[in-house]
Formats: structure tokens, C-alpha cells, sequence
């Protein structure tokens, strides 16, 4: 929640959010229908319903939606967050958009997904063809071709640069033209996840970009297009006002047709109290995620309906396994025992959530359900005892000159989460940790590694926030020994040889059988080892405008399917 090949993407915020891509709560029974409730009434199903005459509040034809944080740009090349994913599902270029369940299996600027079976994945597995669709334009009106997505793996892979991660597209040998209309991925070797990686909106990835406006500069870090770029979607970027809103309009060349809607609005509201009051005076039509923290009082709104599905993300605890104290596995293992996840959930996220020890969350076919890890102080302390970690005068346990004092570092702005963390203070004090709670704002705290941010450049002991995966679960981005940043977002920079053979072989392999052999190994080596605690994993709660019609938010890219939407 990056949300970058089945990369997992960071989300703005922990347990408030993205939290990309992918990624997005969970439930513990994926398969249960969506929940929707209307003044405290609760009904089954999407936000597909019929409405009578509009209410009042309701602006015919511009949907109004808010999210918890500020962004950065608009352009995903340089995005780290879930939110500038939300913005370029509606305006920006893809070959692959993803269906309701999450997966990337819906042809957008392709004419059908590469496989076997069709031709398009080469017998060795390591060639990829792609046949771009014929007749799109630009939202400028410039024609899109092949050149385009040359150009546009280029720049994923231009070094000069700042991509969060280049995870997949570093298996990139060459990349032919063969005609306007024709793209091959000669690669390395079979690489599973090329649907959600190569220009698909479901892993948060990189889009498709216009070389015709784009062509002439060394890199695309600082370049005007990124305020306010040019794609190939149903809608166009009209406007952004910096700390307050980006505006979408209907884009007439789109070549699926016209949406419904005329415009649509996001606003940047970080306080999540005017967001909730917003939601009460409906100058706001949707807003999400929410947290479970204001899940009560949304539902208890007149004409405000919920969804609360199934998720891929899931919040947690990282180390930084550079730092010297975090290296000790006795203390990741006894930190672990001593965060009271129960209460966390029940308190903070009103029993919303789901206990579990797997970045693999329940709502994906790959979850490994593991034994829950329970909340035992007396063990904790024990195991602390045992490996010489003598408590000091001050009651913070210490070592060979190493104090269990931390660094740890949060995003700023959401009460929900300095709740937790003040429960997860008073828990450790009791067994002789103590840390020191740094808040960031979002923009600082994912920023990529060239640009000093806090996760990437390594400027904690623990981070706290969300992770959102897709479906295909490649853990490799966040997890393998070569995927440091700034090669990719391991930022607990963890190296198991084991683990990492096990991913590498979930990459290359076409079969989802051995696939899922490899990923229970390494979901089982991540329990093992504790370089990450996870929290909980989440349900994907909205709330929105009961006059909102059509709309089908999926848990991977709540706004890939956009042309029947109206209010």
C-alpha cells in the first residue's frame, strides 16, 4: 500500500489508509460479500443499487471523494503512495487494468494479456508480446503506439530516475519494435508477475507515458508534466491546487467511450475530523479508506451507504535490520510477543480488522495461515533474561553498551495511529523497551531513496505503517537480499539465501502450484525470522453518497472501472 512489479506499495498512512496497491484490508472470510450500510441499516452488495430523486446535497454528475494525506505528483513513475494511484486509475495510460476480484486480466491499451496458450509468452518463457490496441489517442490528441511503451520502459529503467522500485523491469534484456502496433519483453528469465508489473494499474505501477511530450528531457523527476500530466483513461486532469484538490474532467477522446460522470474532484484533507465532518454535511461524496476508528459515525450518517470488503494490505511493524539492536532476533521475537495486537484491534479499530502473522493476507488464494503469535509479557521478559538484556536504572534493558531504546518513525496526522502507538509504548516500557516516536508527513516518509525519504533511506530502528500487495504475491520487492532500496523497497533489509531462492522461484515460474509451495516457504521464513511484526490486516472501508450509482471498487484498484459510474 508501490504499490513496480506486484510490488507492494506504501500506504499514507497506518491503519488510517493505501496503503497501493496494493493494495485493501482483509477479512477473515474472503469470499463474504460486500457490507453496506444507510443510516445504520445494513444491506449485501456493491454500490450498484438504484436511487430515487438526487438529495439536496448532491452535485449531479461530479463525484467528490477525499483521502487522508497530501501527494506528491500526479505522475506514478515518481508516485509512492496509494492515493496517487486512485488519480491515475481515472486519467492515466495502462496495458493491463484489473478485474473484481483484484487480478490484472482486463486488456486496456493491449488486445489481449500474453500467455502461453495464445502465443504470447514464448515457449522458453522469456519473451513477452504485447499487441497494442489500434486507433487510441492521447487525451491531447496525439496518437498512442508502440513507441510509447518502448519509451516508457525506458524511462522505468532510466537510472537518472527517482522510481521507488524497478523490481521485474530489471529482468528486462531488450525490448523490440517490431511494428507501431508491437512490443517483445526479451527477459532474463520466465517472470510470473510481468501482467501485474508491466503497466498494470494493479500493483501501483508506473503508466504508459507520452513520448511525444516527455522525449526531450534527461529525467522525469521535476518536469511540468508531472503536475498535471497527459494519459489515455475516462477522465483528464483539468486542474491541481497544491494542499487542496485535483480536479478530473471528462476526457471525449477516450477510446472505450464517455463516462457517465462530467467531473471528478479529490480533495486533500489530512485532518481526518474535517473529513468526517465533510461526510456530514456531504461536501464530500465518498471517502476512503476509512479508518475503523470513524467507521461507527459514518455509518450512523443519513444517506451515506458502506462497503467493507476484502483487502490486501496490512499494517505492521518493520525493522531496520541495518541498525544493530533490531539485528538480534531474540529481541524482534520477544517485541513481537509484547505488542497487544488484540487490543489494538479491538480498541482502535473496533474489532474491524483481522489478527494474523502473514504479509500474504487472507484475501489472497496464496495466504498461509500460521499460528497466531499470542500476547505474553511474561515470555517476552524471559526470553530478554535469558539473552543478557539487563534491565538499567532507568528500567530500559541493555548489552554490550546497546540500549533497547528505538528510533521509530510514523506518518503524521492520524489520531488512530498515535493511539496504537501509545498502547504499544506502555507495553514495552513493561518489559524494558522504550522508543522515541518520530512523525513524518506522508510525502517525506515514502519519498524514494534519492530523495532522503525516511523508509528508503533507512532513517529509523522501527517504521510504522501499511503494506498493500496485488494478488499475484510476489514478496520479492520487499524482501530478497538484492531488493535494498534504492533497488527496490526492502526497507527491513532482510537477506535469508533460503527465503530469497524461494521467491525467485515464485518469480520465474508460470505454474501456480509450485508457485504456491515457494510463497508458503517464504511466508513461513518471514515468521520465523520477525524482521516485520504485522498488526492486522484490513477490510477496505468506504463510505460514500447513496445517490452514487455503478460503482464497483475492487480491493486492488477501487477505480479501474469507471465508465457506468454516475451520481
Amino acid at each position: 500500500m508501490l504499490h513496480l512489479s506486484l510490488r507492494a506499495f506504501a500506504l499514507l498512512t497506518a491503519l488510517a489508509s493505501f496503503a497501493a496497491c496494493t493494495k485493501v484490508a482483509t477479512n477473515s472470510d474472503p469470499g463474504t460479500a460486500a457490507t453496506q450500510s444507510t443510516g445504520g441499516s445494513a444491506s449485501t452488495g456493491a454500490a450498484t443499487d438504484e436511487t430515487a430523486a438526487r438529495h439536496a446535497y448532491t452535485h449531479p454528475h461530479e463525484f467528490r471523494f477525499a483521502v487522508g494525506a497530501d501527494i506528491k505528483g500526479l505522475n506514478p513513475l515518481t508516485g509512492a503512495s496509494v492515493y496517487e494511484t486512485y488519480l491515475a486509475q481515472l486519467c492515466m495510460a495502462w496495458l493491463i487494468k484489473t478485474d473484481a476480484r483484484g487480478d490484472a486480466t482486463v486488456p486496456e491499451l493491449i488486445t489481449e494479456i500474453p500467455s502461453l496458450s495464445n502465443g504470447g509468452i514464448s515457449k522458453d518463457g522469456k519473451t513477452l508480446t504485447f499487441h497494442i490496441r489500434k486507433g487510441v489517442k492521447w487525451s491531447d490528441g496525439a496518437p498512442f503506439d508502440a513507441d510509447d511503451v518502448v519509451f516508457s520502459t525506458n524511462q522505468v529503467n532510466n537510472p537518472k530516475n527517482n522510481v521507488v522500485s524497478r523490481d521485474g523491469w530489471d529482468q528486462i534484456v531488450k525490448v523490440d519494435e517490431p511494428d507501431k502496433f508491437t512490443v517483445a519483453y526479451h527477459l532474463k528469465a520466465p517472470y510470473s508477475s510481468f501482467a501485474v508489473t508491466f503497466f498494470s494499474t494493479g500493483g501501483a505501477n508506473p503508466a504508459v507515458l507520452p513520448k511525444h511530450l516527455l522525449a526531450k528531457y534527461a529525467d522525469l523527476n521535476n518536469v511540468p508534466y508531472n503536475a498535471l500530466p497527459v494519459g489515455i483513461g475516462p477522465f483528464k486532469y483539468e486542474s491541481w491546487k497544491r494542499a487542496d484538490s485535483v480536479t478530473m474532467v471528462r476526457d471525449p477522446l477516450y477510446f472505450r467511450g464517455a463516462p457517465k460522470l462530467d467531473r471528478v474532484v479529490f480533495k486533500i484533507i489530512p485532518d481526518r475530523n474535517t473529513t468526517m465532518q465533510q461526510m456530514r454535511t456531504h461536501e464530500i461524496d465518498a471517502w476512503l479508506p476509512i479508518s475503523p476508528h470513524f467507521y461507527p459515525p459514518v455509518v450512523a450518517i443519513s444517506g451515506v451507504k458502506m462497503l467493507s470488503d476484502p483487502n490486501y494490505t496490512f499494517d505492521h511493524l518493520d525493522f531496520n535490520l541495518a541498525h544493530p539492536v533490531t539485528q538480534d532476533i531474540v529481541v524482534r521475537r520477544a517485541l513481537r510477543y509484547a505488542v497487544p495486537r488484540k487490543e489494538i484491534n479491538d480498541k482502535v479499530q473496533n474489532g474491524l480488522y483481522v489478527l494474523g502473522e502473514s504479509p500474504v493476507t487472507p484475501a489472497s488464494r496464496f495466504h498461509l495461515d500460521l499460528p497466531l503469535v499470542p500476547y505474553d509479557l511474561a515470555k517476552a521478559n524471559a526470553l530478554l533474561d535469558a539473552a543478557g538484556w539487563k534491565r538499567g536504572a532507568d528500567g530500559v534493558r541493555a548489552k554490550n553498551g546497546l540500549r533497547l531504546s528505538f528510533a521509530f518513525a510514523t506518518s503524521a496526522g492520524n489520531p488512530d495511529t498515535d493511539t496504537s502507538i501509545e498502547l504499544i509504548r506502555a507495553s514495552w516500557k513493561q518489559i524494558g523497551v522504550e522508543i522515541d516516536v518520530k512523525r513524518y508527513l506522508a510525502s517525506q516518509y515514502f519519498a524514494p531513496f534519492a530523495d532522503g525519504g525516511i523508509l528508503y533511506a533507512g532513517k529509523f530502528d522501527i517504521s510504522y505503517f501499511g503494506w498493500g500487495s496485488d494478488p499475484n504475491e510476489d514478496l520479492s520487492n520487499l524482501y530478497a537480499c538484492y531488493r535494498f532500496p534504492p533497488d527496490g523497497q526492502n526497507d527491513v533489509h532482510w537477506c535469508d539465501r533460503v527465503a530469497t531462492a524461494a521467491m525467485d522461484r515464485a518469480k520465474t515460474s508460470y505454474d501456480q502450484a509450485k508457485r504456491k509451495v515457494a510463497i508458503d516457504a517464504v511466508q513461513r521464513a518471514v515468521y520465523d525470522a520477525v524482521p516485520t511484526i504485522i498488526i492486522t490486516t484490513r477490510k477496505e472501508l468506504i463510505g460514500y453518497n447513496a445517490d452514487l450509482k455503478g460503482w464497483k471498487p475492487n480491493p486492488v484498484a477501487p477505480f479501474d472501472d469507471m465508465l457506468g459510474v454516475d451520481i
